[in-house]
C-alpha cells in the first residue's frame, strides 16, 4: 500500500519533528513529562513513534531510501564518532561475560527455532507445514539466518536451504517484527537496568568505571566547538566512512571472486567490510591525539545520527502485519521468547549485569545495525562493545543458522 507521504524529504522531516519532540519533552520541567520519562526511555520513543506513523500508513520504510543512507552513510561515521574516543583496554576489561552471554544468545535462536516448531506443531500442524521449496522450516532458516548473523546470512540460507520466494517474503515480516518488538523489551530495559542489575545480581562495577572515566575525559577536554572545529569533527567521521566504503566495494568483490568460500564468514558482504573497517580505523585513532575530538563533541554528534538511524529502523516496523500471517508470528515470538528466558536464566546464574544480557541478544539478533544503538542506551561511550559483538554474530552466522536449519526439518511434521 502507498503511504500517504512518498517524498523522503518530507519523511526525513516528519522523523526530525518526531525527534525534536521526544527529546524536548525528555528535557521539560512539566510534571507529566518528568513522570513518563521516568518509566519510558527516550530511545524507545525515538524508535517507536516512527513505527506507529508507518503502521497507520503515513509514512514507510518500505517505500523509503532512508534507512539505506542512515545505515551506509550515518552509522559508519556515528560509530567513528562514538568509538574515537574509546579507551580499548576498559573495553577488554569488562571480562568474559559479555562473550558468555553473546554465546547464550545464539544458542537460544539455534535451540528456540526447531522448539517452537515442536510446540505449534502440537496443537496446529498446518502453521509449521509445507512442502519443497514453501515449506516452513526452510523459510525459518532465514530468519536463524537473520537473528544470528545478518542480512548476509539470511540470504546465504535462502540458497543453500531453497527457501521460496513467497515464503521468504513472508519470512522477513516475521525477522522484523519480531526482532523489533524484542529490541523495544530491550531499550525499555536498558532505562531501568539499575533495577534489573540488582535483581540479576549483576556486577557492573567494571562498566560503571568505564562510564566514569569516558565521563571525566570528556570533562577535562570538553569545550564549546567553533565552525572550524565542528567541521574537522564531522569531517573526519565522513572521512573515515569515505574510506571504510572504499575499502568494502574492494574487498568484498576480490574475496568473492578469489575465495568465495569465505561467504559463510559473510566476508564478502560489503556491509560487513564497511562497519569492521570504519570500527577498526576508529579504534586506531583513539591511539592518536584525534581522541581529543571528543573534547568538541565528536561523540554528541555521533549520537545525532544514531538517533536519526534509529528512527529510520522504526519506520521499517509494520505493527499491523502481525494480522497477516499471527501464525508464522506465532513462531516467530515463542522463539524469542526462549532466545529472552535462556538469556535471563544465565545471567541470573553467572551474575551478569543486563547490559551483557542486552547487547549480547542484540548482536545476534539486530546486527551492527542495532547491537550499538542498544549499547548506546547505556551509555555512548559502550556503543563499540555492540558492534564488536555484532561483527562476532556476522563471524558464526550461516555455521549457526545451517545448525539450527538442519535441526528444524527434523522437527518440522
Amino acid at each position: 500500500m502507498t503511504p500517504l507521504v512518498t517524498n523522503d524529504a518530507v519523511v526525513l522531516g516528519i522523523l526530525f519533528a518526531i525527534l525534536i519532540f521526544v527529546f524536548r519533552t525528555s528535557q521539560s520541567d512539566n510534571p507529566f513529562w518528568r513522570k513518563f520519562y521516568k518509566y519510558v526511555p527516550t530511545l524507545l520513543l525515538c524508535y517507536f513513534i516512527p513505527s506507529v506513523f508507518n503502521s497507520l500508513g503515513i509514512i514507510s520504510g518500505e517505500h523509503s531510501n532512508l534507512y539505506f543512507v542512515a545505515s551506509r552513510y550515518l552509522l559508519p561515521t556515528s560509530l567513528v564518532l562514538l568509538t574515537i574516543s574509546i579507551d580499548l583496554k576498559e573495553v577488554i576489561r569488562l571480562g568474559p561475560k559479555a562473550l558468555i552471554m553473546f554465546f547464550t544468545g545464539t544458542f537460544g535462536i539455534i535451540v528456540g527455532g526447531p522448539l517452537a516448531i515442536l510446540i505449534v506443531s502440537a496443537f496446529a500442524p498446518g502453521i509449521v507445514g509445507g512442502a519443497g521449496p514453501e515449506a516452513v522450516w526452510r523459510g525459518l532458516t532465514t530468519v536463524a539466518g537473520s537473528w544470528i548473523g545478518g542480512g548476509a546470512n539470511q540470504a546465504a540460507m535462502k540458497e543453500v536451504f531453497g527457501v521460496g520466494d513467497n515464503l521468504f517474503s513472508a519470512m522477513i515480516a516475521v525477522d522484523v517484527i519480531v526482532a523489533n518488538i524484542w529490541m523495544a523489551f530491550l531499550l525499555y530495559g536498558a532505562g531501568i537496568h539499575t533495577r534489573l542489575d540488582n535483581w540479576l545480581g549483576g556486577d557492573t562495577s567494571a562498566i560503571t568505571h568505564l562510564q566514569k572515566k569516558i565521563e571525566d575525559y570528556r570533562a577535562q577536554i570538553s569545550k564549546i566547538p567553533n565552525l572550524t572545529e565542528a567541521f574537522t569533527v564531522i569531517g573526519i567521521g565522513f572521512a573515515v566512512t569515505a574510506i571504510s566504503h572504499t575499502v568494502a566495494d574492494n574487498l568484498a568483490p576480490w574475496i568473492a571472486t578469489n575465495a568465495p568460500g569465505l561467504a559463510k564468514f559473510s566476508l564478502t558482504s560489503p556491509f560487513f567490510w564497511l562497519i569492521v573497517s570504519a570500527t577498526t580505523i576508529a579504534l586506531g585513532l583513539s591511539f592518536t591525539k584525534l581522541r581529543n575530538l571528543e573534547g568538541i563533541g565528536a561523540s554528541r554528534y555521533g549520537s545525532v545520527f544514531l538517533y536519526v538511524l534509529v528512527a529510520t529502523i522504526g519506520m521499517k516496523m509494520n505493527i499491523l502485519a502481525i494480522f497477516d500471517n499471527p501464525g508464522l508470528f506465532l513462531v516467530g515470538l515463542i522463539w524469542m521468547a526462549f532466545h529472552a528466558f535462556l538469556l535471563i536464566v544465565v545471567a541470573k546464574m553467572i551474575k551478569a549485569p543486563f547490559f551483557f544480557m542486552a547487547v549480547g541478544s542484540q548482536a545476534n539478533v539486530g546486527g551492527a545495525a542495532s547491537a550499538p544503538i542498544v549499547a548506546s542506551a547505556f551509555h555512548t561511550s559502550l556503543a563499540p562493545v555492540g558492534v564488536l559483538l555484532a561483527v562476532l554474530g556476522y563471524a558464526v552466522g550461516t555455521y549457526g543458522a545451517w545448525l539450527c536449519g538442519i535441526i528444524m526439518q527434523f522437527a518440522a511434521p
